[in-house]
């Protein structure tokens, strides 16, 4: 495995063309997540935002045709999943997938061997009746998503891709698990790429900066507060006149 030099980096995603289905879906990426650093990703449907956190995590179907993917400084680029999650990587599924047979606290007890911080996560996001049953079945779009959340902070990682956690799920339980993550995130400083829509985890997380991706690209960076207040008044168009521009008047 190839080390690279970084400092302060927890992640570096450098000039990363990904392909799908023999169809271009990510081009020229450059990403930097530093060691604490929250990171909020918009984008409107099929831009390749959930594309970048599963090429990240190294699912299959997703070739990288050219760029680098840096984590703690080294080359992941061809590291299987299981790889990367044992140097630190953490995913939390936009879709959680269903797994008959076997039980929540066995996944539990495979990802943390500290019983009291089980119970005191599965308290916190109000899954202490679901540990018994089978992984995500007849779990509501709420409950799944808390399932996913306790399953991502037992495991703790050192990088937390989140994968529109908010996704189908009512105020309740966003505000559930927004505390929950909020509180995880300060007190055990993790580094954070968060994939949002809606915008509505962004009231309880801080996030330091937002990227916007569109059309495979990234078009925007600022201020996530006032990255997404121009989204919601202007639209996405908006980010690709501004990034236009710019580009012309350095060119000129």
């Amino acid at each position: 495995m190839e080390s690279v030099k970084t400092v302060g980096k927890m992640l570096r995603v450098e000039n990363l063309k990904v392909e799908a289905q023999k169809r271009v879906i990510l081009e020229d990426i450059n990403l930097n997540i530093r060691k604490g650093e929250v990171v909020a990703l918009f984008g409107p449907n099929g831009s390749g935002k959930t594309t970048l956190i599963r090429t990240i995590m190294g699912f299959s179907g997703y070739k990288i045709k050219e760029g680098r993917i840096i984590f703690k400084g080294k080359l992941i680029n061809n590291l299987p999943i299981e790889e990367r999650v044992s140097l630190g990587i953490g995913l939390m599924h936009q879709h959680p997938p269903k797994v008959r047979g076997i039980r929540l606290y066995q996944v539990a007890d495979f990802l943390c061997k500290d019983k009291e911080r089980t119970t005191e996560v599965a308290q916190r996001l109000s899954l202490k009746d679901h540990l018994s049953r089978e992984l995500n079945l007849d779990f509501s779009g709420g409950e799944m998503k808390r399932s996913e959340l306790f399953q991502v902070v037992l495991q703790d990682p050192d990088l937390l891709l989140l994968d529109e956690p908010e996704s189908g799920v009512d105020i309740e339980n966003i505000s559930i698990m927004g505390k929950v993550l909020n509180d995880y995130l300060k007190e055990q400083g993790k580094s954070t790429l968060i994939i949002t829509h809606t915008g509505y985890i962004l009231d309880y997380i801080k996030a330091q900066r937002a990227l916007v991706l569109i059309e495979g690209k990234v078009w925007c960076e600022g201020e996530p507060s006032e990255v997404f207040r121009s989204i919601k008044k202007f639209g996405y168009q908006k980010c690709k006149e501004c990034y236009e521009r710019e580009v012309h008047f350095r060119r000129a």
